[in-house]
């Protein structure tokens, strides 16, 4: 599947996505807490369906108003819902927690309740009139950069950090787009010192660093930020500041790494990486490795991969590929970290200690294919 990301226009009746996500956010506090009461009681755990046979008993009872939300989406709230606890049962992850209201962000539509026609979306409302319930239905216009293809399965309605509203349209489209062949492989080697990617051509990329490059104006606002009110106008502008540096930092890293995965697909028809133990970089280098990202990468180019028909092959963790020759094997045990450069004893070759990965890397690629 494929989800195509559109922009809404700055309209006034974006106000009403607002009021609903903050609706919203109720039956998600509601069920998180009636969930937990039930654990108290030590009653069982209620699925999916007895979830929603609760919810039409609140709108019979105690929670009318809550027939004047999409009966769509909160369904999907409670599938959500439900799949955080299935993973908690299964010790995938920790127990689910309730979201503060301002984290609420998105609220999914499948099939009713919505219209489309080229950039306007519909949504279908309810309010209480004249002593029943009547359709309202609000259009909204979006910045329709590209068409979309295939048959929409599910649209996402998503506020950003920013206050920004987005349309996200899930479709059954495959997309393939096969590259003509080039006949040439190619090892790539991670770094965080001389270059983001070595390649075994003795090419070096290296990476721009947004999140480095912005800190002086991120402390900047955070210490302004610290200075006011929480809660107050002028915190809640600066909160605003703060998420839009962050967006910018996360565009800039973001293209930077689908330009990079095109190009690599371009010239290359098999691609070898290694894979990387990217928790315990963390705990030695921290903010770094996260400004560099490599799973993000890895994850990109493993799409771009499989749309351009290209072959990626991810060598095992424990695989040597920094230490041996890459020209008659010999295993350089004295190789130490600050080592950029070295030069084999046997049989006296001299290596940049990059490319020797690199080109390591891509027969180890060649020799599990």
């Amino acid at each position: 599947m494929k989800v195509y990301k559109y922009p809404f226009y700055d309209q006034s009746n974006c106000i009403r996505l607002g009021n609903l996500l903050d609706d919203m956010w109720q039956v998600h506090e509601y069920f998180h807490k009636w969930q937990r009461q039930r654990y108290k009681d030590g009653l069982p755990y209620a699925n999916h369906a007895a979830m929603c046979a609760h919810v039409t008993d609140l709108k019979r009872t105690t929670h009318p108003h809550w027939n004047a939300l999409p009966s769509q989406a909160i369904q999907e709230e409670l599938r959500r819902i439900d799949k955080a606890y299935i993973r908690f049962f299964k010790k995938l992850s920790g127990r689910p927690k309730i979201k503060k209201r301002y984290k609420f962000r998105s609220f999914t539509l499948k099939q009713a309740g919505w219209s489309l026609k080229d950039n306007r979306l519909t949504l279908n409302f309810r309010k209480w009139n004249n002593g029943k319930w009547r359709h309202d239905k609000v259009a909204y216009t979006f910045h329709k950069h590209r068409e979309f293809e295939g048959n929409i399965r599910r649209i996402t309605i998503k506020r950003d950090a920013c206050g920004a509203y987005w349309l996200y349209i899930l479709t059954d489209f495959v997309e393939t787009k096969p590259l003509p062949t080039t006949g040439k492989s190619v090892g790539a080697d991670f770094g965080m010192k001389d270059a983001y990617l070595t390649l075994s051509t003795g090419e070096k990329i290296q990476h721009p660093q947004p999140l480095k490059h912005a800190l002086k104006k991120l402390r900047s606002l955070n210490k302004s930020l610290s200075r006011k009110i929480k809660g107050s106008n002028g915190w809640w502008r600066c909160v605003r500041q703060l998420a839009r540096l962050y967006r910018k930092i996360t565009n800039q890293r973001e293209d930077f790494h689908w330009q990079l995965a095109s190009e690599l697909c371009k010239k290359f028809d098999t691609i070898a990486i290694e894979t990387l133990n990217l928790e315990g970089m963390k705990r030695l280098w921290g903010r770094k490795v996260s400004d560099l990202a490599f799973y993000e990468f890895v994850e990109i180019l493993k799409y771009k991969c499989q749309k351009h028909k290209r072959q990626l092959i991810e060598i095992g963790q424990w695989t040597a590929t920094t230490k041996p020759c890459s020209d008659c094997g010999y295993h350089n045990k004295s190789l130490t970290l600050s080592d950029r450069q070295w030069t084999c004893p046997e049989c006296d070759s001299h290596h940049d200690r990059d490319i020797n990965a690199a080109i390591n890397i891509l027969r180890a690629g060649i020799a599990v294919t």
